[in-house]
């Protein structure tokens, strides 16, 4: 087993300890994502329920579902970016064989989508990183332009689905009996994944151009000097547009408006509010020279983020669906809000317990270790 060792109080930055940051922030990024997830999952008629109820929310579950609602899964984007612009800062020659990466990427998020969660991000992740990893062999012009031009596809996409969604009639129901999530097993769900997949990948298609976007980003803001001392006049510029400007902008229109207004706020001022995330991070990490005991967990967590994605996926399902406990269809509309809550905290705790036991005895998660094997078996690396 490798153990990461944190620096003394009052000692200098190193690369070794900005390593230590990225992973806390994975962390974050990764149970983050759940906060938005398990009110999905909670739904007794998935992710179809939670589409079509969420203008009828209550007003504390609106909250709570819109301080996660966008943010982290902005936050995992660039992170995605800069973890490829670190792999491109180390490689030989780039891309190389990073499309072998990619594909096994893309393997990895097909598992998930078809067997755990139809709202599956690694498959869009890998068709992303695959792009992106081209572009960044390109200038730095080029790929100043290639960003511009995501960002402005992306805000006209945007405006468009935004006005349509305005002139529309109500939205369709869920699913109508017998519910896959609730009555089918786990083969069935599945199925009923696959049968539908065209629908479930609406959103992979339509975020493409935010992906390429905050993957550029994430890149740039590393190549900026993000995580170093000097970069404090970037942070403080992030911290000022996501917390001082996106964040009330996204909490108002998601709660005080909310009903279409979430697609603005999920794929408009959330991922500005996720750079705030980002910057706050950065920024603390480097006033505090070691993470602590939450840091470490979530760092453990950041470490093993493949095994840890799929496995809050895997429980929150077998807790929630009906091939597992059924609990999402036995619990009453008014309990649903502390019974989201609760379920939320039991799973990251046994997320975080997971990944802390394992890291003891092994270097690398269960996935990413069948994920480098495979890696190793394509391409001949060591």
């Amino acid at each position: 087993m490798t153990e990461t060792v944190y620096p003394r109080r009052g000692a200098a930055v190193d690369p070794a300890r900005r390593l230590v940051a990225l992973d806390v922030l994975r962390g974050i990024a990764i149970l983050g994502t759940l906060g938005t997830n398990i009110w999905i999952f909670t739904d007794p008629d998935g992710l179809l329920g939670y589409l079509h109820g969420i203008g009828a929310a209550g007003w504390v579950e609106r909250v709570l579902q819109q301080l996660a609602q966008g943010k982290f899964l902005g936050l995992l984007t660039v992170m995605f970016g800069i973890g490829l612009a670190i792999q491109q800062g180390s490689a030989r020659r780039w891309p190389g064989r990073y499309p072998v990466r990619a594909g096994l990427l893309l393997l990895d998020g097909l598992v998930n989508f078809v067997f755990l969660a139809e709202f599956d991000v690694l498959m869009g992740y890998a068709v992303t990183g695959l792009v992106v990893a081209y572009l960044l062999a390109t200038g730095e012009r080029a790929r100043r332009r290639w960003l511009a031009g995501a960002a402005a596809v992306h805000l006209a996409l945007l405006t468009l689905i935004a006005v349509a969604l305005a002139t529309a009639g109500p939205a369709a129901p869920g699913p109508v009996p017998p519910n896959p999530y609730a009555d089918g097993s786990f083969l069935e769900l599945a199925a009923f994944r696959v049968q539908n997949a065209l629908a479930y990948r609406t959103e992979t298609l339509f975020i493409f151009p935010l992906s390429i976007a905050l993957f550029l980003l994430g890149a740039r803001l590393h190549r900026a000097g993000v995580f170093e001392p000097e970069g404090a006049r970037l942070r403080r510029r992030l911290l000022l547009l996501g917390f001082g400007i996106a964040a009330p902008i996204d909490l108002v229109a998601g709660v005080w408006i909310g009903g279409d207004a979430v697609l603005c706020t999920r794929y408009g001022t959330a991922p500005l509010v996720a750079l705030g995330i980002l910057a706050l991070g950065a920024e603390l990490y480097l006033r505090r020279p070691a993470p602590g005991f939450a840091g470490r967990r979530l760092a453990e967590v950041g470490r093993t983020a493949l095994s840890c994605y799929l496995l809050q996926n895997l429980l929150a399902s077998a807790l929630c669906y009906g091939w597992g406990l059924g609990l999402a269809a036995r619990v009453e509309p008014g309990a649903r809000v502390p019974f989201t809550v609760g379920l939320y905290l039991a799973v990251v705790l046994a997320v975080l317990a997971g990944a802390h036991l394992w890291l003891r005895f092994f270097a690398r998660g269960p996935v990413e270790w069948l994920w480098h094997s495979g890696y190793r078996a394509l391409t001949g690396a060591r």
